[in-house]
């Protein structure tokens, strides 16, 4: 007999609960952990269910062992345009309780509730629910792709990007409570580093001390550079922004240090490069006549900054089925960039804050929850 609880729950609430009691956590973080690790388990409960409901399954490979999930719902005649729902399917390490889904006080509590199961359980609802309709879309085919790897490099969006297939609009599902995103920040990940000369601690002055060098030019980043970087503003994102993360040097305490390095991260916006960042920051420190540095970019994989024309008759189709005037930036970086750099306008939207993404009790508004699947298929009933 089902427990009255468990009954009073929506469908959607109750595929998100099954997919959080799905560990999904990216390899990435914890490599030797093949029972709660990988993105695997929650694909292929997905494709069971789309396969039941009648929908093509294919899958795209990505890495070695997971694989982007497609499922596709075609219309009723030749394909003239399509619509790409794309959350990603994997999470952050937590502890075993938060792989327990929690229905309490109106909230789903669980890792990945939030980020980005919410997202991944109102879109698949939504698509499963426009599969029953009698009168599909005539023209558009509506594709869902459950993204891999997005919480370490987001080879999954940058392989789907980078093959296609292209959409006319894709929607990246991340926590925006529901706000409709077509702006967001890029980061740039760079490793500064000074060298100097080692010598005795005893005698400091016949050596060079790296720190001293990458102290000055650290204290000038957080300074005159955060500054300069106040001055530009773009309408949803505001100002770019630099935060020194990691700082590393010496070998012990009675020598002085050959070696200091620095790691920043540095979120762009629009307009910004990264040859046009490196260049200024030379320019900075030679201004200030400090010392020579090396720079390179940490990270290995572009991570640009997103604006997508909030005026596309599409995006303002959905606006309107978000029942929002405008659509909103904000400071994190997600697989839409990747997604629009292959050639596809894309935006993000979900249920959830962002607040409690990675958190230690991670949950999602249940209300919200319902509300992004009722637009989402709102959204997607207006098709032609």
């Amino acid at each position: 007999m089902t427990p009255p609880s468990v009954a009073k729950l929506s469908s959607v609430t109750k595929l998100l609960r099954d997919l959080v009691a799905l560990p999904s956590v990216n390899p990435a973080f914890w490599p030797d952990d093949p029972e709660r690790t990988g993105e695997e388990r929650v694909a292929t409960y997905l494709a069971d269910l789309a396969r039941k409901q009648g929908l093509e399954v294919s899958r795209q490979a990505v890495l070695p062992g997971r694989k982007n999930l497609l499922v596709r719902l075609k219309p009723s005649g030749k394909v003239g345009r399509r619509i790409i729902l794309s959350p990603h399917l994997d999470v952050v390490p937590a502890e075993d309780k938060q792989f327990t889904p929690l229905v309490k006080n109106g909230r789903l509590h669980g890792r990945g509730s939030c980020d980005t199961k919410g997202s991944v359980a109102a879109f698949f609802h939504a698509l499963l629910e426009l599969s029953k309709d009698k009168n599909r879309p005539n023209e558009t085919e509506i594709l869902f792709v459950g993204l891999v790897d997005e919480e370490h490099c987001q080879s999954g969006s940058r392989v789907f990007g980078e093959r296609g297939p292209r959409g006319d609009l894709a929607i990246a599902g991340e926590p925006t409570q529901l706000q409709v995103v077509t702006a967001h920040k890029g980061n740039l990940w760079l490793c500064l580093e000074t060298r100097g000369k080692a010598a005795h601690g005893a005698t400091p002055h016949l050596g060079k001390s790296a720190i001293h060098a990458m102290a000055r030019i650290t204290n000038l980043l957080l300074t005159e550079y955060v500054e300069q970087l106040k001055r530009r503003d773009h309408l949803l994102l505001g100002h770019p922004s630099i935060n020194v993360g990691i700082i590393k040097g010496g070998s012990q305490t009675n020598v002085v240090p050959e070696r200091c390095s620095i790691e920043v991260d540095r979120r762009t916006i629009p307009g910004e490069t990264e040859a046009s960042v490196l260049a200024e920051i030379h320019r900075l420190l030679k201004k200030h006549r400090l010392p020579s540095t090396t720079i390179v970019e940490s990270r290995g994989v572009p991570c640009l900054s997103l604006e997508t024309d909030p005026n596309l008759p599409v995006i303002q189709q959905f606006l309107k089925a978000a029942k929002r005037r405008k659509p909103h930036g904000v400071d994190y970086f997600t697989d839409a960039s990747p997604i629009a750099m292959g050639g596809t306008p894309a935006i993000v939207f979900g249920p959830g804050d962002i607040a409690q993404a990675h958190s230690a009790d991670e949950w999602v508004d249940l209300k919200q929850l319902d509300q992004a699947a009722d637009v989402t298929l709102r959204f997607l009933r207006e098709q032609p």
